[in-house]
């Protein structure tokens, strides 16, 4: 299949599909869809390094999340793909595991040119290591972000959306509520420990207790509430991924006990995990796929203007309730 065969199928001139596939910005969104839809159903294969020869351009960036297995992660990998996509562009995803070795080695392909940016969803005690190696390469930092704000980035309040569970919780007669949180060399794992401690102080409640997960997963959940469990009684868990709460929930019905009646359970990210547990879960959903896609966008503006500024991008989120609180 030709780049003439492609403008034929899309109405267009073949300047116009050059265009695309260089991703310029000067394209009539009409055309760019009809002829981003030719080339989806003519399964045409650009020569890429002719593009890049070219254009100076790979038209491939390089995501690097700290857990894939994660639905949230998940989530938001599928909203940069779209986006990029959308864009004419492709991704490489790398399972970091926040490991500073195994990012390194990704990261090797900025050196080759092979990928014109990055995203990152990578712990924020690794950003100042991640900003040497990345050096002057357009990047942008997804859901994790640096207070100084010399680096793009999107993500929520974590601070107030954490507040915002623990008051519902609260305003269920809920007095002693725990925490179950994860790694604190995450940015959102402390802002969300701060929420839940400033609310309980502003409402006077002294009592709490905070279990620490090994990692985002339903055994590392379970193993953090039978903790809890152990020592005093809470009346509700708040556990800072949908995940670890699904975990909690499993501890909390092995030990004989009810949710909500004896313990109420939130959790936190939206992920369709909260619908499929039993019973369904509160949790504050973020709108993860469009993280994704703001992150994107972010990314292509500093490859095209590397000098473009820094920009923080706050997204929406909302508490829902379901039965489990």
């Amino acid at each position: 299949m030709s780049i003439q065969k492609i403008a034929q199928l899309a109405g267009v001139s073949v300047a116009t599909v050059s265009r695309v596939l260089n991703n310029s910005d000067t394209v009539k969104e009409a055309n760019r869809a009809r002829v981003l839809q030719a080339i989806k159903e003519s399964n045409y294969q650009p020569n890429l390094l002719a593009r890049q020869l070219r254009t100076a351009r790979s038209s491939m960036i390089l995501v690097m999340v700290s857990d894939i297995s994660n639905p949230f992660c998940a989530e938001v990998v599928k909203g940069i793909e779209a986006q990029a996509e959308r864009n004419g562009y492709r991704i490489l995803l790398c399972n970091s595991g926040s490991d500073i070795e195994r990012s390194r080695s990704s990261l090797q392909l900025l050196a080759g040119k092979i990928v014109d940016g990055i995203i990152t969803m990578d712990a924020f005690s690794k950003l100042p290591e991640l900003a040497h190696l990345i050096g002057a390469t357009p990047w942008v930092q997804c859901a994790e972000y640096a207070d100084a704000g010399d680096i793009s980035c999107v993500g929520i309040s974590d601070i107030e959306a954490s507040q915002q569970m623990v008051r519902h919780l609260i305003g269920n007669t809920r007095k002693r509520i725990a925490l179950i949180n994860h790694d604190l060399s995450y940015k959102y794992a402390q802002l969300r420990l701060q929420g839940y401690q400033h609310e309980l102080e502003r409402h006077h409640l002294h009592w709490q207790a905070i279990a620490y997960a090994s990692e985002l997963s339903f055994s590392a959940g379970k193993r953090a509430m039978e903790t809890l469990l152990a020592a005093e009684q809470p009346d509700a868990v708040f556990a800072v991924s949908d995940t670890l709460a699904a975990g909690a929930m499993s501890a909390i019905e092995q030990a004989g006990l009810r949710i909500p009646q004896d313990i109420a359970v939130a959790g936190f990210d939206g992920t369709e995990l909260a619908e499929m547990v039993s019973p369904p879960l509160t949790t504050i959903a973020q709108p993860s796929r469009d993280i994704g896609r703001k992150a994107f966008e972010l990314l292509l503006q500093k490859i095209v203007n590397p000098q473009s500024p820094a920009k923080r991008v706050m997204m929406d989120w909302h508490l829902i309730v379901r039965e489990s609180a």
